[in-house]
Parts: C-alpha cells; sequence; structure tokens
C-alpha cells in the first residue's frame, strides 16, 4: 500500500468542485475502465499485506471503541457493526466482481422515439454526479459504497463515524491506489474526516447532488432539515415479523431466528415479533428458538400470560430499534391489527408475515408499505448483495427515486437527447403537420 491517502478535514467550495470534474473524468473513460478498477480494488483486498494493515487499523479502532463502550461514551451495538474480519473481506471482493460483472448502466439508451422524420427523441442514462455519503460505525459499507459510486461514474464524499476512522482511511488508501492504477483522479473518492465537513457539505447545493443519510431517524431528519441538497434517507430499521395464524412453528421459529441472531446489529434485523390468535403454538417454538439463542424477550402482557418469563414490554419497546440481541413481543387481533401495528410502529424497512395461507400472504403483501415486504422468508434478505446488486450504498426508507437496497441503477439519472434535422415547434399543431411517436428499438 502507498503512502495515507490525502483526506479532508475542512471542506469547501474548490474541494466540491474539484471532486465534481474528477467524477467528470470517470464518467467519459469507457465502461471497461470502471470494470477493471472495480475488479482490481477486489483482487488488493484480497493481498495478504493489504488485509494486515487494514486489520491493524480496525483492531486500533476497536480497541478504542470497547473502551468508549465501557465509559459510556459508545453504544455497545455499534460495537458490532465496526469489525472487519476475513469473512467480511471475502464478501467485499465478491461484491465488487459482481458490480464488475454487470453490464455498463451509464450511457444506456433506455427509450427511442422517431416523432418525425428525421427527428429522434432518446432517454439516455447517466450519473448523478457528485454524491455525499453519511454512515455508520460499518467500515466496510464504505468499500460497498465507493464501488457502486466508481460503476457508475459518480464521485463520492465519504463521511463515516469517527470510531471507524482508521480503518476508513486504510480502506481509502487501497481505494486510491488502484485509481491511480489507472490514471483515475483520487478526489472521485474523497474521505471526510472532521463533523465540521459534513455541515460544509450539507452547503454546496448547486454542486453535491445527492445525500445518503445513513443513521438514526434524527440524525436523518436533521440532515433533511440542514440542506437544500436532495436526501435519500437510510433510516432506523424497526423490523416486523408476523406470526399469522396459519403459521408453521418450525418454520417461524427457523425464521425469527435468522432475522434476529445473524447480525443483531444490522437494519434489517427483527426488533418486534407479532403474533396472532391460532398461532400459538409458532409462538411457543419462536420463544424456545430465541431463548435458545441468546436473545433478551420482552412481551406484551398477553405474551407474559403465555411466557411469565419474559420482560414486561413497554409502550417504547414498539418504537425501538435495538441493534442487540434484543426482541419485543406483541399479541395481535389479526391480520388488521398487525397491519395497524406496522403501519404505527414500523420504519417502512422491511416486513414479513409467516403463513400457509396465501390469501393473508397477499393481503400482507398488498397492504404494507415498506421498501421489502416478505412472506415466508428471513427480514436479513433485505441487502443489495442477496438482491444480486453487488452492493448496496444504502437502504433507502424514501418513495422517491430509489427504494430499499440501492445499487448501481439507484446512483443513476437520466437525460432527454434529441436528434433533429432543423425542424421547428411552429411546424406543428393545428393545421400544420402531426407528430409520429413512434417508439423505435433501444
Amino acid at each position: 500500500m502507498s503512502a495515507t491517502s490525502p483526506t479532508l478535514s475542512v471542506f469547501t467550495r474548490d474541494a466540491a468542485l474539484a471532486a465534481k470534474a474528477a467524477g467528470a473524468g470517470l464518467r467519459d473513460a469507457p465502461g471497461e475502465t470502471r470494470a477493471a478498477i472495480l475488479g482490481d480494488l477486489a483482487a488488493a483486498l484480497e493481498r495478504a499485506d493489504v488485509r494486515e494493515a487494514v486489520f491493524a487499523a480496525n483492531a486500533r479502532d476497536m480497541e478504542r471503541a470497547k473502551a468508549d463502550a465501557a465509559q459510556g461514551t459508545l453504544a455497545p451495538a455499534l460495537i458490532n457493526r465496526l469489525g472487519i474480519d476475513a469473512k467480511k473481506m471475502v464478501g467485499l471482493s465478491d461484491g465488487l466482481r459482481q458490480l464488475a460483472a454487470m453490464i455498463d448502466l451509464v450511457g444506456g439508451v433506455t427509450l427511442r422515439r422517431e416523432l418525425d422524420d428525421g427527428l429522434i427523441l432518446e432517454r439516455v442514462t447517466c450519473p448523478l454526479g457528485l454524491i455525499g455519503v453519511v454512515f455508520e460505525a460499518r467500515p466496510d459499507a464504505l468499500i460497498q459504497i465507493a464501488g457502486i459510486a466508481l460503476r457508475t461514474g459518480n464521485a463520492v464524499l465519504l463521511k463515516g463515524g469517527r470510531e471507524a476512522e482508521d480503518s476508513n482511511r486504510a480502506l481509502t488508501d487501497v481505494i486510491h491506489d488502484v485509481l491511480r492504477k489507472h490514471g483515475i483522479d483520487v478526489r472521485v473518492a474523497v474521505l471526510l474526516e472532521d463533523r465540521a465537513a459534513v455541515a460544509a457539505v450539507l452547503e454546496q447545493d448547486g454542486i453535491v447532488d445527492l445525500i445518503v443519510a445513513r443513521g438514526s431517524t434524527e440524525f436523518v431528519h436533521h440532515v433533511q432539515k440542514s440542506t437544500r441538497i436532495p436526501v435519500m434517507a437510510h433510516a432506523a430499521g424497526i423490523c416486523h415479523l408476523y406470526l399469522h395464524r396459519a403459521a408453521d412453528p418450525a418454520m417461524a421459529a427457523a425464521l425469527a431466528v435468522d432475522s434476529k441472531m445473524t447480525y443483531p446489529a444490522a437494519c434489517n434485523a427483527l426488533e418486534t415479533l407479532l403474533w396472532d390468535e391460532g398461532a400459538e403454538t409458532a409462538l411457543d417454538a419462536s420463544v424456545k428458538a430465541l431463548a435458545a439463542a441468546g436473545v433478551e424477550l420482552r412481551g406484551c402482557a398477553e405474551t407474559r400470560a403465555r411466557h411469565p418469563s419474559l420482560v414486561p414490554a413497554t409502550d417504547a419497546d414498539w418504537d425501538t430499534e435495538y441493534g442487540a440481541a434484543i426482541l419485543a413481543i406483541r399479541r395481535v387481533r389479526g391480520i388488521d391489527q398487525a397491519l395497524a401495528h406496522i403501519a404505527t410502529h414500523g420504519s417502512r424497512h422491511t416486513e414479513s408475515i409467516v403463513t400457509s395461507d396465501d390469501a393473508a400472504a397477499q393481503r400482507f403483501l398488498s397492504a404494507v408499505d415498506a421498501a421489502g415486504v416478505y412472506h415466508n422468508a428471513s427480514t436479513r434478505f433485505s441487502d443489495g448483495y442477496r438482491y444480486g446488486l453487488g452492493a448496496e450504498v444504502g437502504i433507502s426508507t424514501d418513495k422517491l427515486h430509489a427504494r430499499g437496497p440501492v445499487g448501481a441503477d439507484g446512483l443513476l439519472t437520466y437525460r432527454w437527447l434529441l436528434h433533429g434535422s432543423g425542424q421547428r415547434t411552429a411546424d406543428y399543431g393545428a393545421g400544420g403537420k402531426r407528430f409520429k411517436h413512434r417508439d423505435l428499438p433501444t
């Protein structure tokens, strides 16, 4: 690895313009070049010297984080998100290769229409431009975000949490080494290291084209209120698993444990289990399996009447993203009450129903307002890598532009290109020429 790459603690308008100009160079590079960058980045993350440097940096971050958690200045759940191990590095390389193998989406013609003889309209995909991404403690997210940005010809400003600063620097060094190898300006991927830099980025409307805000609901709302730049929200994940009266007990238990315990700190982890009258056996199997997996279970009065060992749940539990091995359980009276609970307490992230009743499943899938709505599947499938997107910039809980795991297509927009031969609008209309509006192959 090279010497430490430049980072920015003070962000200025000139720095924003330089990043955007660097992005234009990446945009104009052949798609094969962008794919090769990702392939080389995947290979670099598999090198022994790179892994040694990244793991050493991550160990320093982990040591500080554990000390901060012991002093009560850092949430323990963030420590789980902070770690990087060999398994995560393998996943990052695999995701980058998925992205590299995808058809290049930049410059794709998605519509071609003949308005009239010699007057052809095209809708052509293009990068958004300059993107600012503020993300939580997960340093592996830096590679995923940068990978998608590079694949789509976007420049990106990266601001991770202070608890991951050494890991983020080490990973940015790797990215910059690969960019230099391909003759690409390293300012297409800028690491910001000071909280004040975020405020400065939020002032760059007209230069920065999109902000991706990943964090708590309060933080996302703060970002949205602090800028005129469009914001894509990756807010809290309060995900539910609803045990319908026709739920298979073994399936319910397996999905509850997978949804909660494969990665409790993830935003797609299960936080609330709902159960129906008639689903008592499925509830019992789930409670037994979750307790065996080490989950602290908190139940409503009706749940505790059946399982008195559970901790009493409070109203606050229904609105809490634990990010830890804690789960709230609530009895509902039918699918209508389940839907009402999710509408009131959910975060529009990911919701799942367990049932063998196809009509109930279809009702749930149609009625729930969330980015991901599942039938007989773990909430943990809500992920760009698992969706075959290669990676994700975030999981958008918004409805406009992109929703759910945001992959390469979520960082693209389009332009309308019109090829004419001297046509005038005055020639068309009442008493004049008529448009053909004939769609052509793309």
